[in-house]
């Protein structure tokens, strides 16, 4: 549907190190992305810069190396570690007569690949169109041939740029009508469980954690779960019984990202309020991870950008079998579960995190219906 990189393309990364922390792990999340899109890393071409040269990003010598480069590995696509200006991507792709995506048009890439549900689509095309109408020069047309387009014709003398801006402006209205109409829909079922007093739960986390293990742990599920960045889009809810505690509903959520895309932290509003409107968070960590602090710090960041940072939050450390710890859990100084040490994959340490959910329930049920997610404060 759009023009950008497929599954399977021969690429070169480009990553330029601007004096910023975290520069490696930057670069390696950038190989992940790629390996996650299922495209072919040729080589990688490196460099330093005090800041973005302003027509080429890196400088016209880096550009000239960067070309010699794709035509030397037969690459057809360079992907940036970093977001490109409309100007620097076209003059980019203009010099390397190849195409151009930025970090952030990647993540698209992934996000189009991966979702499944009707509202996933909504939300990812929603995203691309926002991000993609900035660089729109032609190629538009296909909206008037979509099953169910819009079918706009330009009046006399309407160019096609201009008649191209108008469908897109009417796309995107279009598409931000239909996902009112089902955060509508969600708020109408999230206030029959609150009428029944069922304890809503989300799963959140930085993306390849270990959430959707976990899901299927506690739930019995077979969300699809695999060792890639954004393996799951779709936030999923199950309802599980827990002895002694009553019936509670799980949702898993789509996984954080450092430099998450604005276009995306907005588009996919909808359906990370599931975090926002939940009784609990269990914020899912790789223990194993050298970055983790820096993950726990994006989450967190992006649960304070969608209005959940005011939500009761415990966090699970995952994957110890990676590193060969043992289960247990701490408490903070009211003797509430703060973190619990687990593995999704092995099953060890499951009985702490059903102890969370059973602890939080008659927390809950201690208090009104009407306050007690007054009364949740966060806990990191």
């Amino acid at each position: 549907m759009f023009d950008r990189p497929v599954g399977g393309d021969a690429v070169v990364l480009v990553s330029l190190d601007f004096g910023e922390t975290g520069y490696e792990e930057s670069l390696d999340e950038l190989r992940q992305l790629a390996i996650s899109a299922g495209m072919d890393i040729r080589a990688t071409v490196e460099g330093r810069r005090p800041k973005p040269d302003a027509k080429l990003f890196i400088g016209s010598g880096k550009a000239d190396e960067l070309a010699e480069k794709m035509r030397e590995v037969e690459a057809k696509v360079a992907v940036f570690n970093h977001d490109l200006s409309p100007s620097q991507q076209r003059n980019l792709e203009r010099l390397l007569e190849a195409r151009v995506a930025d970090r952030t048009g990647l993540i698209l890439d992934i996000f189009a690949q991966r979702a499944q549900s009707h509202e996933g689509k909504l939300q990812v095309e929603l995203a691309q169109l926002e991000h993609l109408s900035t660089r729109l020069v032609r190629g538009w047309t296909h909206l008037e041939r979509q099953k169910g387009g819009i079918g706009v014709r330009g009046g006399p003398g309407e160019t096609q740029l201009e008649l191209d801006r108008r469908m897109l402006r009417l796309r995107v209205k279009q598409l931000r009508e239909k996902l009112d109409k089902l955060k509508q829909q969600r708020g109408m079922q999230r206030r029959s469980r609150r009428r029944s007093q069922v304890m809503s739960v989300s799963l959140v986390g930085y993306t390849n954690a270990g959430k959707s293990t976990l899901f299927n742990r506690l739930t019995q599920s077979g969300v699809y779960a695999a060792d890639q960045l954004f393996a799951t889009l779709d936030t999923t809810s199950r309802k599980v019984y827990i002895p002694e505690g009553g019936s509670v509903v799980i949702s898993d959520t789509v996984g954080f990202i450092k430099h998450l895309p604005h276009a995306l932290v907005e588009a996919f509003g909808a359906t990370l309020e599931e975090a926002v409107q939940a009784d609990l968070l269990l914020h899912v960590v790789d223990t194993a991870s050298t970055n983790r602090d820096d993950q726990i710090a994006q989450v967190n960041k992006v649960l304070g950008e969608i209005g959940a940072d005011q939500v009761y939050q415990v966090l699970v450390l995952n994957q110890i079998d990676r590193i060969g710890i043992e289960p247990g859990l701490e408490r903070d100084e009211y003797g509430r579960i703060s973190k619990v040490r687990i593995s999704a994959k092995t099953g060890e340490g499951l009985d702490l995190v059903r102890q969370v959910l059973l602890e939080h329930q008659q927390h809950l049920n201690a208090q009104t219906p009407h306050t007690h997610t007054s009364h949740i404060s966060a806990v990191v």
